[in-house]
């Protein structure tokens, strides 16, 4: 069974980023055995701290993964800071980091029409960067994310079956 690690890039308990990863995680069963991060726990990057126990949690948590599924709002038409904050800890050293040929597997949300195609585009654009290994398939994207989401629940089951067929392709390829 694949452990999937999700990594949302919203602080907010009530986000449409967190609720998606719940509905999912409650649709994947025990297919796989899910682990959610907490990016906003993690310092601001500065590479003089060192031996920061939160920061090490967090990439053991990266490292144990098969794969890593991001799910991310876009802000200001790029990914939030929390997430890049959480990303830059993560790939030290740089090109042989625990990035280094991770699976990694992207969903954007967003308020509006375009479903955070931007914020996608760019946490791809850095990914390859770390050289991880982002998932082809069609673009997973959440338009209107949060005209979606009642009492923290998702409820869009286009979106999810669309998503979870894309997860499940994502899934058959890791090693576990």
């Amino acid at each position: 069974m694949p452990r999937l690690l999700f990594v949302s890039g919203s602080l907010r308990a009530a986000s449409s980023s967190r609720a998606v990863i719940r509905a999912l995680i409650d649709r994947i069963g025990t297919r796989a055995d899910c682990i959610i991060a907490d990016p906003g726990a993690l310092p601001h990057y500065n590479a003089d701290v060192q031996d920061d126990p939160t920061v090490a949690a967090f990439i053991g948590e990266v490292e144990q993964a098969d794969g890593v599924v991001f799910v991310t709002p876009e802000y200001n038409y790029s990914v939030p800071g929390v997430l890049k904050n959480a990303i830059d800890w993560a790939s030290r050293p740089a090109y042989a980091s625990v990035f280094l040929d991770k699976p990694c597997f992207v969903i954007t949300v967003s308020g509006g029409v375009m479903g955070g195609v931007r914020a996608q585009a760019h946490l791809k654009y850095i990914l390859n960067g770390m050289l991880a290994q982002t998932f082809a398939c069609k673009e997973v994207v959440v338009p209107q994310s949060n005209a979606t989401v009642t009492d923290g629940v998702f409820k869009n089951d286009d979106v999810l079956d669309f998503a979870l067929a894309n997860l499940a392709d994502f899934m058959a390829t890791l090693d576990s």
